[in-house]
Parts: C-alpha cells; structure tokens; sequence
C-alpha cells in the first residue's frame, strides 16, 4: 500500500511539473507574441485610429504606412545598408572562424593553448566599451591616408563596419565552433585521408557538412549581434548610411513630433520582420546545435 501512494505522489508530482512547465512556456510566448502583433495591427491603422482605444483592429488596411516609412522616411535605404553589413559581416566570420576552428580542434601546434587562452578571453570582452577606441582608431588610418582617400576610408563605411563586427565576433565563434568540431570522431577524417582526400577536402566536404548545427549557430546568434547593433552603427557610419537601428531612433524622433504613429509602426515592422524571418527558417537547426553543443562540448 506504501508502495502505491508512494508511486500515485510521483505521478501527481509530475503532471503538476508539466503543467506548471507548460503554463511557464504559454506565459513567455504570449509576452512575445502580444507585442510583435500588436505592433502588426498598428502599423496598419490611420492616425486617427490611435487616439482611441488602441487594442481595437485597424479599420482598414492602411498600406501607405510602409510605403511612407520605406521611402518618405529612407527606411529602405538603411534597410538595405543593414542587410549589406549584416551578409558580409557573416561571410568574413565564417570565412575566418570555420578554419581556424577547425585548425585548433584537430591540429596539435606550439603556442595552441595560448590562442585558445587569448580566444577564451575574447568572450569577456564587451565591444560597446571598446568602440570609442576603435572609433579614434579609424579615425587615424584616415588622416594618414588623407592624400589617397581625401572623403576617407575607414569611417562611415558600411564594408569597416561589417569587417568590426566579424573581428569582434570572432572569438565566441571560433569557440563554439572548436567545441562541436571536437565532438566528432576523428575516424571519418581518418577514412578519408586513407581515400586520398587533403585537409581542405576533408573540412570542407565531411566536417562542414557534419557541424551543420553548430555553423547554423553561430550564424544565427551573430546575425542577430549585427542586425540589432546600434551604439557601433551609430558611432562608425555617423553620415546618411545608417542603419536600420539608428533610422528607425531618427523616424521615432520625426514621427513623435508629427504624430503620425502609422509610419513608426511600419518601420518597427520592417526592421523585426527579418528577425522573424530568419529565425522561423533555422530554428531547428539552431534547437539541434544547441542541444549539440550541451550534450557534446
């Protein structure tokens, strides 16, 4: 009989856990959900719409908004400028980290333990207090090469913009990269180089493809880094290629003054909506690396 209360206790535990795990899960999605909607409907509604109650639905489908905020107000422009940093930033930290992750994991070299020391410091390093240096830094470069680039070069330059934000990225990249190359076995490389296949063969073909949630990963934290920037942006690119961060604090700023919440609400959207969009596209992906990275690192 204690037996069977004991075991009843347990079951009652559990199902309350779940409960409780679900209701936790429900209550954070519907904080994130509410306001991403809320923006939606909004973002849809004249401007005399706001100045009710603002839980009501748009009485129409008030598209002029976007067309506003995207030309009107050069959200397109940024959004395009954005897009540009944020693809070649990508591009140059892979092209950088998947080798030398790859390197460091598999190959015993002098001096490996002090990379991976100064890598490891690198996590602990917030480039929001290092951009005024970096700032005076290319600030420098400029004014010695002033007789080439008499505009300049380095500052206010979307292509120095992406190249800070792969540098300072870097280091949490190559570090969550190393980790998942680590946790596979060193017998698939060992069956290839037995094939004939070079390094190159072997990290590009077999452990590329294999640390596919691990490179999804980073892709994804690091898009998210340089999409949602806005201290660097702002302080790099202080001319009219701004981003979409600093646009929209400059449409908020006009269209409080105007009044005109439809078009700030349009921009919002138009800034969270790749957000949304990429990250619907690899969740999966990224749950798996996660997961990876937990169980094997």
């Amino acid at each position: 009989m204690t037996v069977i209360n004991s075991s009843r206790s347990r079951a009652v535990r559990s199902r309350t856990g779940r409960v409780l795990t679900y209701a936790l899960v429900l209550a954070l999605a519907l904080a994130i959900a509410v306001p991403v909607v809320w923006v939606l409907l909004a973002s849809l509604k004249q401007k005399s719409e706001f100045f009710g109650s603002p839980w009501t639905l748009p009485e129409g489908l008030r598209l002029r908004n976007y067309a506003d905020a995207f030309v009107d107000a050069h959200m397109g422009q940024y959004f395009l400028t954005s897009v540009f940093v944020t693809v070649l930033g990508l591009v140059l930290v892979l092209a950088v980290s998947v080798p030398a992750a790859y390197v460091i994991a598999r190959y015993d070299f002098p001096g490996r333990g002090i990379v991976e020391i100064a890598l490891l410091g690198g996590l602990f390093v917030n480039v929001n207090y290092i951009v005024v240096p970096i700032f005076l830094m290319l600030v420098g470069w400029d004014k010695a090469l002033v007789d080439v680039f008499p505009g300049g070069f380095f500052i206010d330059n979307p292509a120095m913009l992406s190249l800070v934000y792969a540098a300072t990225s870097i280091p949490f990249t190559i570090y969550l990269l190393t980790a998942y190359f680590r946790s596979i076995p060193v017998e698939y490389e060992e069956a290839a180089s037995l094939d004939g296949a070079s390094r190159w063969r072997i990290m590009t073909r077999i452990m590329l493809p294999m640390a596919r949630p691990a490179v999804t990963t980073v892709i994804l934290f690091n898009f998210l880094a340089y999409w949602n920037d806005f201290i660097i942006s702002l302080t790099l690119l202080p001319g009219d290629g701004k981003t979409v961060q600093v646009g929209l604090l400059n449409l908020f700023t006009a269209q409080k003054a105007a009044a005109d919440y439809g078009r700030l609400y349009a921009g919002m959207v138009i800034v969270i909506a790749p957000v949304l969009i990429v990250y619907a596209f690899i969740q999966k992906r990224l749950i798996e690396g996660m997961a990876s990275g937990g169980v094997k690192g």
